[in-house]
């Protein structure tokens, strides 16, 4: 088996096993999804959706939130670690789509990447998420699991992950493919204990690298 069949058969596994999946942050607007997308680093989504609650109630819109000083952005935000550099991006963030954007979040690649505190892995979550464009989220369970199951070899370099991943994955189903290695991470193929291969829907067309 290829790594192309593999990957064409892991992703129909999991669609039947995750029908739903999506992505685990809350949002109703793009840039709440970029805002939540910073807080997320080294932080769960379960507590940034916690928090951006009272965040979005003060600052509704992109407008207020730009125009909201750092300090009190981190106060908000600091029970999600690394508060100063993290309220510091929003609200630099902010600034820059009122300023150029007319408060819209861009639809192009590029374009996010210049956003401040945007890197590839959120931009790729901004464009599949929200765009519904092709997108491949190199998140720790992306590259843990496509190591794993070999899709890859022995590489943890986010960018080049994704760079491999794009070879094998269809456009079309890189996003949903990346949400449902999430769920399948957090629920069967676990990173802190030894994983439940006897429950899991790829066992055997799983070659379970680095699994004693």
């Amino acid at each position: 088996m290829t790594k192309k069949q593999r990957a064409l058969e892991i992703i129909e596994r999991l669609k039947k096993e995750y029908p739903d999946a999506a992505c685990t942050l809350d949002y109703e607007e793009a840039w709440k999804l970029l805002v939540s997308v910073r807080l997320a680093a080294q932080c769960t989504d379960a507590r940034v959706n916690v928090i951006v609650k009272g965040l979005f109630e003060k600052y509704p819109d992109v407008n207020a939130l730009a125009e909201a000083e750092v300090s009190e952005i981190e106060e908000i935000v600091r029970p999600c670690g690394l508060g100063k550099s993290k309220a510091r991006d929003i609200s630099a963030c902010m600034k820059m789509l009122r300023d150029e954007y007319e408060g819209k979040v861009p639809d192009d690649f590029d374009a996010l990447l210049k956003l401040p505190g945007v890197g590839r892995k959120s931009a790729n979550l901004i464009m599949g998420d929200v765009f519904g464009k092709p997108a491949i989220v190199t998140d720790t369970h992306c590259i843990r699991l496509s190591n794993r199951m070999g899709l890859v070899d022995g590489i943890r370099e986010p960018r080049k992950v994704e760079m491999a991943l794009w070879k094998i994955i269809p456009p079309e189903e890189g996003s949903d493919f990346c949400h449902r290695l999430v769920i399948h991470g957090r629920e069967v193929c676990t990173a802190r204990t030894k994983p439940y291969c006897d429950r899991c829907c790829l066992a055997d067309i799983c070659p379970k690298k680095g699994i004693e």
